[in-house]
């Protein structure tokens, strides 16, 4: 029996919430950039009329206002985006409580036991799109397929507020003459070397020798095509799936690529706040550190480093991951799409042996401004307060460090 996967994104998640607050905004074109005071900053997200207009996500601010001068540009309301964020995924959860996060913007759905309850996958898309629309003004685009990635690809296939249908019968009329970067996961880079090797479209992926994959992409390759041909097992997580607690860990995929030692400092910066935040809540202090880095090439490189010390504080997080880094990288040209950080080796904090007695008092006096930040945090959200490394970084996307956010086994 073949499952029911839905794959839901909401359309230009940013800017719709911004225009849902203030309809007047419907009919203009919008924007939601990183910093608009300035000519660095660039757009997050924009709305259909700038879309229109040619305004794209990742542009600077200047390039998008030579194309719509008369563009509005808003600064990020994270806070706000969280909430229609939760408040989307609780309509989903309606239907189903196989629910999986892909970013604030994207969930996929396993409604496969829910269609003797609710219709067929294409009939419950449309009753999510309804109730979605008139619950929180947004819209959303609806994969349904078979497999998560053809879901993903569906959602893709027709916006705003569509819902289209990828099954078995016809995945390969459907999405096999489309470019095989369209899938997710190959970037491009990946498309430019599966061009050299004449394979442009998903049906020529579908086709191709494995061998050859295998040879290029190493085991990759192999699953590149099991991707275009639609053999895709992977589950979609239960929305209360959780773990022992063995590591508290965040990712991020930044907006743009990292291409200094400054700016992934500053992501580990951000990426620590959240990951000792999740810690001093839980009563968790930890020992070791883990730095992964994936490049634009998807490859990943991850160490981790052991201190004899527990520790829950963001700073010292943030110098061990640094120290990681700094004892593998030589000084090359980096590209770093995503950052993640883990604290493992944890411990409680009543369990924990104090052994630096020397740096007792610097860590009373630390542990006093992590506990007033905390307090502020839990009364305001989580970003009524940051650490000026972190400001005014067109790299940080301040909403996804939420969505990355786990707990390991």
């Amino acid at each position: 029996m073949d499952r029911t996967i839905l794959h839901c994104d909401l359309n230009n998640f940013y800017a719709s919430v911004e225009c849902s607050q203030n309809p007047i905004l419907w009919s203009k074109p919008v924007a939601v950039t990183g910093n608009p005071r300035t000519r660095h900053g660039i757009i997050l997200a924009k709305n259909e009329v700038a879309k229109r207009m040619g305004v794209k996500t990742a542009q600077t601010i200047w390039e998008a206002k030579k194309l719509c001068p008369n563009l509005i540009c808003l600064p990020p309301q994270f806070e706000l985006y969280q909430k229609y964020s939760k408040q989307v995924r609780e309509i989903y959860k309606r239907f189903t409580d196989l629910v999986e996060s892909f970013g604030p913007d994207e969930c996929w759905l396993d409604v496969t036991h829910s269609t003797h309850l609710f219709g067929t996958g294409q009939e419950i898309a449309d009753k999510l799109r309804a109730i979605v629309k008139a619950e929180t003004g947004l819209t959303i685009s609806v994969g349904v397929s078979f497999n998560k990635f053809f879901a993903k690809l569906g959602s893709d296939l027709k916006k705003p507020d569509a819902t289209t249908v990828i099954s078995r019968e016809n995945f390969r009329q459907k999405i096999w003459d489309m470019p095989a970067d369209s899938l997710i996961f190959i970037g491009k880079k990946t498309y430019q070397k599966l061009n050299k090797l004449n394979i442009i479209t998903i049906g020529d992926l579908a086709m191709a020798d494995e061998r050859m994959l295998t040879q290029q992409f190493g085991v990759l390759g192999a699953q590149y095509k099991r991707m275009a041909n639609g053999e895709d097992d992977s589950a979609v997580a239960h929305q209360d799936y959780l773990d022992k607690t063995k590591s508290v860990g965040n990712g991020m995929t930044a907006i743009r690529d990292l291409t200094n030692r400054e700016e992934i400092e500053a992501m580990v910066h951000q990426l620590a706040e959240k990951v000792t935040f999740r810690m001093r809540e839980a009563k968790l202090v930890g020992k070791t550190a883990t730095l992964a880095l994936r490049d634009s090439n998807l490859h990943t490189v991850s160490h981790s480093l052991t201190d004899q010390r527990y520790t829950d504080d963001p700073q010292e997080f943030a110098k061990r991951c640094m120290q990681i880094f700094d004892s593998f990288w030589a000084g090359q040209i980096l590209s770093i799409r995503s950052v993640r950080i883990a604290m493992s080796n944890l411990e409680f904090v009543d369990k924990a042996q104090q052994i630096d007695l020397f740096d007792y008092q610097k860590q009373e006096k630390m542990k006093r401004l992590n506990s007033s930040l905390d307090k502020i945090r839990q009364k305001y959200g989580f970003y009524a307060v940051r650490r000026a490394k972190t400001l005014d970084r067109d790299f940080i996307n301040y909403f996804e460090v939420d969505e990355e956010a786990d707990s390991e086994e």
